[in-house]
């Protein structure tokens, strides 16, 4: 049995570190044919203008755009790498628990030793998030440098045993480079939106990118018939990649999120030899009406319970998958109670 174990911890290992290296890649790829896409469509529909009797001057023939957001995709990918973590721990409102400053805290900070000894990972960063809704998220770029957070209200709701499973449930995340991979996912999420709203606000402004100044009052070499279609076609798939990429990046987000967490409680599981306080843990998780308002939608797929309470996070089949960030709890209880079944009739 720990065979195997094994051989699946390194082939999910190495599978997010591949799948990371292609979020990056895909990541700045995007935002290369977003601003050269925008080149070409501007070059296209200018050319006609500079050919005419009437040239204009206005002919784009500098990729400007392109150069410049292929630099800012490549700085966005850098800034996460080196401080993605840190920008998610500072958005939540989070505070590192360096002296316990109570009960709860002194528990948190021993349940997390006890997790750190039995994933064998460095010990990490341990937060408390103030909101009173009970949740938890793990982020970080490996094992040595990641951390776990806690809101204040999970450390009142959860029992030893219970807060034993969710820290051992985040020591899996951790130790499977989930939280690489997800928090590389949850920077990337709010750049390619904010992306798409800049551009999209550009658009809406007005922005022209055809020369109608010149060209002899419209009229161009293909005999005054309008723009260059190939120009046209250009646009309507540049304005489409604007209007879908924050819908992609962020059903990607969920997906890749709801796949690892079955994972994660299993893992969990077998730290604490322990699948029912998990299980106990995800009921009264789940029971907590509130949302967790210190958690944004963008860092959604790092918690172990969907922060925005969603009725889609109960969902089955392709619309729990495209719009929830968490499979249904039910099934992850059950799961977890499966094993504890399995666990009882062979020992």
């Amino acid at each position: 049995m720990g065979e195997p174990a094994a051989q699946n911890l390194f082939e999910q290992q190495a599978s997010n570190r591949r799948r990371s290296f292609w979020l990056v890649t895909g990541f700045v790829l995007l935002f290369a044919w977003v601003g050269f896409g925008g080149d070409i469509a501007w070059y296209l529909m200018t050319a006609d203008a500079a050919a005419g009797p009437r040239a204009s001057p206005s002919r784009h023939t500098v990729p400007f755009i392109g150069i410049l957001t292929t630099l800012i995709a490549g700085g966005i990918c850098w800034y996460s790498w080196k401080k993605g973590p840190e920008r998610v721990l500072w958005a939540t409102g989070a505070r590192e628990v360096l002296e316990p400053a109570d009960d709860n805290q002194r528990r948190l900070v021993n349940v997390v030793e006890e997790m750190a000894i039995a994933s064998g990972i460095p010990r990490p960063r341990v937060f408390v998030v103030p909101d009173a809704d009970p949740n938890a998220f793990a982020t970080g770029l490996e094992p040595g440098r990641a951390a776990i957070a806690v809101t204040e209200g999970l450390l009142r709701t959860l029992n030893r045993e219970e807060l034993q499973g969710v820290v051992a449930h985040e020591m899996a995340h951790i130790r499977n480079f989930d939280t690489r991979l997800m928090t590389l996912l949850a920077a990337m999420v709010g750049a390619i939106a904010l992306m798409s709203d800049g551009m999209g606000r550009m658009v809406r402004g007005g922005v022209r990118l055809g020369g109608g100044g010149g060209g002899g009052g419209g009229r161009n070499s293909r005999g005054g018939k309008g723009g260059n279609p190939l120009a046209l076609v250009v646009l309507v798939l540049w304005v489409i990649t604007l209007l879908l990429a924050p819908l992609i990046s962020r059903f990607l987000a969920m997906a890749v999120s709801r796949k690892r967490e079955y994972l994660a409680d299993a893992t969990g599981a077998q730290f604490t030899r322990n699948p029912l306080a998990l299980a106990s843990a995800l009921e009264k998780l789940d029971a907590a009406a509130a949302p967790t308002q210190a958690i944004t939608r963008g860092a959604a797929h790092l918690c172990i319970v969907d922060p925005a309470a969603s009725r889609l996070s109960s969902s089955e089949g392709r619309m729990g998958d495209m719009f929830a960030s968490h499979p249904p709890i039910r099934l992850r209880i059950a799961q977890l109670r499966g094993m504890a079944y399995q666990a009882a009739k062979e020992g």
